[in-house]
Parts: structure tokens; sequence; C-alpha cells
């Protein structure tokens, strides 16, 4: 599961086995993990996160979203 980005205390990682799925990153910090979709940038599912952390997380997401896109396509050959 390749890390695509860190910032902060968050990490933004594909697992292997996402390419059938649209585009989207997994984040995570300490025991908390979120996932979003990438296009449109969505929350599809979080554990341990509060709302406003959430928040700043979806911030990052769009800040890098290129980037993250980028990277998707790049490791997933589309």
């Amino acid at each position: 599961m390749p890390t695509v980005l860190r910032t902060g205390p968050y990490r933004f990682f594909f697992y292997a086995g996402d390419r059938d799925e649209p585009p989207h990153v997994h984040v995570e910090r300490d025991d908390r993990i979120a996932k979003f979709w990438l296009n449109p940038i969505r929350l599809q599912s979080s554990g341990g996160f509060s709302r406003v952390e959430l928040g700043r997380i979806e911030r990052l997401v769009s800040n890098h979203r290129v980037e993250l896109m980028e990277a998707w396509n790049e490791y997933f050959g589309r």
C-alpha cells in the first residue's frame, strides 16, 4: 500500500486492491482512518475522526487533489 502524501500527522495512501473502485484515498492518523472519493471529493467512510478533523482532512484532500489523482493514475495505470 503506497503512501502518496504525508502532511502533518496524516498519511494518505491506496491499497493495491483498490484498482476496481473509483479514484479515492485512505487517510490515517494513529488508529483512525477515513476514505475519501476524489471525483467529486466526498467522505466515503470514517472511523474515529471527529467532524472537525474530517473537515480539516477534506480540505487537505481538496488542496492536494491533483497530485492525489496523478498518483492514483500512475499507480493503477489509468
